[in-house]
C-alpha cells in the first residue's frame, strides 16, 4: 500500500482521536473510563507516526498541517499538569495521615523513650538530692553558662530584619536535629542513641534552668514555651521515622531487604512530612513571638492552642473512624 493510501486509510482514526481530545478539553481527565484512555494514548502514538510519514514523503501541507495540530492538541492533552485535588489531600492529611502515625509501632517506641528520657533528665537536674552534679555532667559547665548567658536580659523583642535572619536560622537549626534522628534511625542503635542524648540534653537544660536559685529562669521559659510543642513532636516523629526504616532494614520479613525498605520509605513520608511542617512551624513561632516583648500569658496560650491542635491531629484524629467523627 502506497504512503498516501494508508495516511488516507487512518484518517478515521484521526477523526476519533480529535473527538476524544475535544471531550478531554472539557471533562477532568480522570474522570473518563479507563480505556478510553488507553485508546486515547494508542490513538495519539498512531497519530504522531503518521504525522512521522507525512513529514519524510512531503504530503500536501494541509495533511501535514492538519496532523500538527492534532498531534499537539492531543499532546498537550495527554501530559497536561493535574489540578490539585483538594478532596484528594484533604484525606490524606485528615485521614490516612493521623491514622497511620497514631497506630504507628515505632512513633509510640520513640513517643515513649524520648519523653521518658526528657521527664527523668529534667527531674534529675531540677532536684539535685538523687544525683547532685547531674547538670553539670550532662551539660557542661560552658554550656551552662552560654544559657544564663543568653537568658540574662528581658525579652524585649528584636530588629525586624534580625527575626526574619533567625527564621532562617531555626529552620536549618530544627530540622538538621530531626535529620539526625531520622539518618541515625535507619541503623536503629545510632537513632535510639541520638534520641536519648536530644532528650536528656533537653530535659537537663529544663530542669537546671527551672530552679528557684536561677535567676535567668523566667526570661528563659520566656523564650521556650511558645515554640515547645512543635519543636519537640517534630523530634519524636523524626526519630519514629528513622526507626520505622531501620526495623525494616533489619527486619524485613518475606521481603527482600530492599524491597522492604521502598515498601517502608513509602510509609515513613507522611511522618517526614508532619515532622518538616512542625519543624517550620516551630521555627516561625520561635523567630517571631518567642524572643518577643509580649506578654508571659500570650505565649503560654500559643503553646496551649498549639498542644490541644496536636492532641486533635495525632489522638482524635488517629483513632480508627476519628476524622468521620470530627467531620460529622
Amino acid at each position: 500500500m502506497k504512503v498516501v493510501e494508508l495516511l488516507e486509510s487512518r484518517r478515521r482514526q484521526w477523526k476519533t482521536l480529535e473527538q476524544m481530545t475535544d471531550r478531554l478539553q472539557s471533562r477532568r481527565r480522570n474522570r473518563l473510563p479507563p480505556d478510553d484512555l488507553v485508546k486515547f494514548a494508542d490513538l495519539y502514538r498512531a497519530a504522531c507516526a503518521d504525522l512521522a510519514l507525512a513529514d519524510a514523503y512531503q504530503l500536501p501541507p494541509s495533511t501535514t498541517q492538519y496532523l500538527h495540530r492534532l498531534v499537539g492538541r492531543a499532546h498537550n492533552q495527554l501530559y497536561r499538569s493535574h489540578k490539585f485535588d483538594f478532596r484528594h489531600w484533604g484525606k490524606i492529611l485528615l485521614h490516612d495521615v493521623p491514622e497511620s502515625i497514631f497506630r504507628d509501632r515505632c512513633v509510640q517506641v520513640a513517643f515513649c523513650l524520648f519523653w521518658g528520657v526528657f521527664l527523668t533528665s529534667a527531674a534529675l537536674a531540677y532536684q539535685q538530692t538523687m544525683w547532685p552534679n547531674y547538670a553539670q555532667e550532662m551539660l557542661t559547665e560552658p554550656v551552662i553558662s552560654q544559657l544564663e548567658s543568653n537568658f540574662s536580659e528581658p525579652l524585649t523583642g528584636r530588629d525586624p530584619d534580625a527575626d526574619l535572619a533567625m527564621a532562617g536560622f531555626y529552620i536549618r537549626h530544627n530540622t538538621s536535629i530531626g535529620l539526625k534522628c531520622f539518618v541515625g534511625g535507619l541503623l536503629v542503635i545510632p537513632g535510639l542513641f541520638i534520641t536519648v542524648f536530644n532528650a536528656a540534653h533537653l530535659g537537663a537544660a529544663f530542669g537546671y534552668m527551672a530552679r528557684p536559685e536561677v535567676a535567668e529562669s523566667q526570661n528563659f521559659f520566656q523564650f521556650v514555651t511558645a515554640h515547645g510543642p512543635f519543636e519537640l513532636t517534630a523530634i519524636v516523629l523524626s526519630a519514629g521515622a528513622g526507626l520505622r526504616l531501620g526495623v525494616a532494614w533489619l527486619a524485613p520479613g518475606r521481603w527482600g531487604r530492599l524491597a522492604s525498605l521502598r515498601r517502608t520509605a513509602r510509609e515513613a513520608m507522611p511522618l517526614m512530612g508532619a515532622a518538616m511542617c512542625m519543624f517550620f512551624l516551630a521555627a516561625m513561632i520561635e523567630a517571631f513571638i518567642s524572643p518577643s516583648g509580649l506578654p508571659y500569658w500570650f505565649k503560654a496560650l500559643v503553646a496551649v492552642v498549639s498542644s490541644g491542635a496536636l492532641l486533635f491531629y495525632f489522638l482524635v484524629l488517629g483513632l480508627p473512624g476519628g476524622s468521620s467523627r470530627a467531620t460529622g
